[in-house]
């Protein structure tokens, strides 16, 4: 079977595409803001400026039988670019969230933006 050279020159995620002698960063290696480390994701940072909110993180679990559509509620402790952590004050439990399975986050109050991040801690 002849593959054209498909494999002879493979590109994998997280390595630089050469253009001539001069490589062009992929997206995850780009940085603007020199005060924002790489691993900070843009909703990451809206969740960050929005610490101590209550919200609804409506989510999709695509393989789960019972329960495919899930809402949790409960205050955002902390956010990461691949996570939520949330806490359920009435009952005292806690949830780790993976963004992965977000469809979208209700907030029952004006949401914090900023196009410049800057951390409330």
């Amino acid at each position: 079977m002849n593959n054209g050279n498909f494999y002879s020159n493979p590109t994998f995620p997280g390595n630089p595409i050469y253009s001539g002698t001069t490589p062009i960063p992929n997206q995850s290696s780009v940085n603007n803001n020199p005060d924002l480390p790489l691993e900070q994701s843009y909703i990451e940072n809206i969740l960050r400026l929005n610490k101590g909110k209550k919200v609804d993180v409506y989510m999709t679990f695509p393989d789960a039988v019972d329960w495919r559509d899930k809402v949790f509620s409960g205050i955002i402790e902390q956010s990461g670019r691949d996570h939520i952590i949330l806490s359920e004050p009435a009952t005292g439990k806690w949830f780790l969230l993976l963004m992965i399975y977000v469809n979208y986050i209700r907030f029952d109050e004006r949401i914090n933006y900023s196009q410049e991040f800057v951390p409330n801690n």
